[in-house]
């Protein structure tokens, strides 16, 4: 098969700046390519990199892109300058996958020759979905964003499948294998991931100072590590001085670490495993679709600490291998402190939940996500010929 993979247009690929999606697809791109298939690659340019070149068996076109925006009415019209720069370069294909939002509404009639379209949807719809017309596949992260799409667009509900992202579920699981230099004397909590105020992370500072007055806990930090900076999705500046100014008592006892992010995939599967509770307090209720970074710990045999979010119950199951707060009620800081006390004192119950989060992701690696994408787009081509 010819297949093109459209990224978004605020972050390269091969991702030496982050972003989920980017990971996820740069590794799919080059398993499609050793699997036989061409693959092109379109992605924002960057640095002093080419604008063409072949890598690891996958052609990447890049193309100008944007930085990404505060408000999400900029980043949509970014959006839509970037589906018009795309659509010139897109390549003849069998499979055009893209996880943009304006793209969609016209690659089928202004370039019918780029391919069967995939819609790779990791975002809640926004009202975009009933504008898309020939769409062959819509691939939801989730069960809760698949509801989403039917309700939003009944007539494409024949053609939505729950396609969960991959991990590099055996790379992560390997990067442990060694630890005998791992100081165990600290029980750590962490949180990998944008740092950003829908993440709940006030929340979380809040539910580390109740800890932190609680006599008679074992010793533990919390370390929160990502991006910060806007263009890369955080919150800025001014929301991680908020963060350090809530926390500054636990910064002085050795209990509140802030950390860049970890671009290389080797040195952060190694974090994961530098923690021993792993925990995403999310609040956008219509804006997490899936948790990458909450699976990947989980592979790294971490239990986790998440919220009542619809789109975490695919893969966490209370008291089985993770715990679940509620974001909302009387005292939802309480909640989220109770759960992490509860794990920070019994060390049973934590390998116990680890061990069985490992299990549940085990499928998600990626090679065994890009067979199902391969084997469904095969059924889409044929059904086109029927």
């Amino acid at each position: 098969m010819n297949i093109t993979i459209v990224s978004g247009f605020f972050l390269p690929v091969p991702p030496v700046a982050g972003g989920a999606m980017e990971k996820t697809w740069w590794r799919l791109g080059r398993i499609y390519a050793a699997r036989g298939h061409r693959v092109t690659h379109l992605s924002r340019s960057w640095s002093s990199w080419p604008d063409a070149e072949w890598r690891d068996g996958v052609q990447h076109i890049r193309l100008p892109g944007f930085n990404h925006r505060r408000r999400l009415w900029q980043n949509l019209v970014l959006d839509a300058f970037w589906g018009s720069r795309v659509l010139h370069a897109l390549p003849p294909a069998d499979i055009l996958i893209t996880n943009t939002v304006a793209l969609p509404v016209f690659v089928r009639r202004l370039r019918p020759a780029a391919g069967r379209l995939v819609v790779n949807l990791n975002r809640y719809p926004k009202g975009q979905l009933r504008w898309y017309g020939q769409v062959a596949r819509v691939q939801a992260a989730s069960r809760a964003i698949a509801d989403a799409a039917c309700r939003e667009a009944p007539r494409l509900a024949s053609s939505v499948r729950v396609v969960p992202n991959p991990i590099e579920a055996v790379a992560i699981a390997a990067a442990g294998q060694d630890e005998s230099s791992r100081a165990s004397e600290t029980i750590t909590v962490g949180f990998f991931g944008r740092l950003h105020p829908e993440k709940g992370l006030v929340r979380l500072v809040e539910a580390a100072q109740r800890l932190h007055a609680t006599p008679g806990l074992p010793r533990w930090r919390l370390v929160l590590r990502g991006p910060a900076d806007v263009p890369r999705g955080g919150g800025g500046e001014p929301f991680i001085e908020d963060l350090r100014s809530r926390g500054a008592a636990l910064a002085a006892a050795d209990r509140l670490r802030i950390e860049p992010p970890l671009f290389d995939a080797v040195r952060l599967h190694r974090a994961y495993h530098d923690l021993d509770i792993f925990c995403y307090p999310s609040v956008a209720e219509a804006g997490e679709t899936f948790g990458v970074a909450v699976v990947e710990a989980m592979a790294a045999g971490l239990p986790v600490v998440v919220s009542d979010l619809e789109c975490f119950a695919d893969h966490v199951t209370h008291e089985r291998n993770g715990l679940v707060v509620p974001r909302a009620g009387d005292d939802p800081a309480g909640a989220l402190a109770a759960a992490l006390r509860r794990l920070i004192v019994d060390a049973a119950f934590r390998r116990a939940l680890g061990n069985e989060a490992a299990h549940t992701v085990s499928s998600l690696d990626d090679a065994a996500i890009a067979d199902q994408h391969l084997a469904d787009y095969a059924d889409l081509l044929h059904a086109s010929v029927r």
